[in-house]
């Protein structure tokens, strides 16, 4: 399993409920990622999607304890629903995109976490783990710095070198 997110110099990830940069490059990356594959999220991500639907061309698995049965989406009560859901998929399919409390959850399970940088200040409410200073976490890979959009942004990379493993 992997996350994905983008993150400001203070690992800030969003801000009243949404993402605090409008960058394309960052959406094309996101999109051409995790199409085709299973997106793991916690119900204030789905409801933060316009009109509250999921995202096209993907499985979207969402934790909503209070949540109702959806057609268009898999919603599970649990944690343990969440586990045995993901477990369907090969783990390299399946990518946490928010908010806060599911990468919080997740991190631990999580293989990779694939992080869109970017060089600016967002004002965030809402934070991801600074992966540069978890000692479970090691940088492998970081583009060169691009300007997009009137940001400075760089893909990484960051490997779990002590993945819990979540299926039995």
């Amino acid at each position: 399993m992997r996350a994905i997110l983008h993150a400001d110099k203070n690992w800030g990830i969003g801000k009243n409920n949404a993402l605090m940069f409008k960058i394309p490059a960052d959406m094309k990356f996101f999109k051409n990622t995790t199409t085709g594959n299973v997106v793991v999220m916690g119900s204030n991500t789905l409801k933060s999607f316009p009109q509250g639907k999921p995202l096209k061309d993907r499985i979207n698995i969402v934790l909503y304890p209070e949540g109702e049965y959806r057609d268009d989406c898999v919603i599970v009560k649990s944690v343990d629903e969440l586990f045995a859901e993901i477990s369907k998929y090969p783990s390299d399919k399946v990518f946490v995109v928010g908010g806060m409390m599911m990468y919080k959850t997740l991190l631990p399970y999580c293989d990779e976490v694939l992080v869109t940088k970017v060089d600016a200040v967002g004002n965030a409410d809402a934070f991801f783990e600074n992966l540069d200073e978890n000692k479970n976490f090691k940088l492998v890979y970081e583009s060169e710095p691009e300007e997009t959009n009137g940001y400075i942004i760089r893909f990484t990379t960051y490997k779990n070198v002590n993945v819990k493993r979540y299926f039995k």
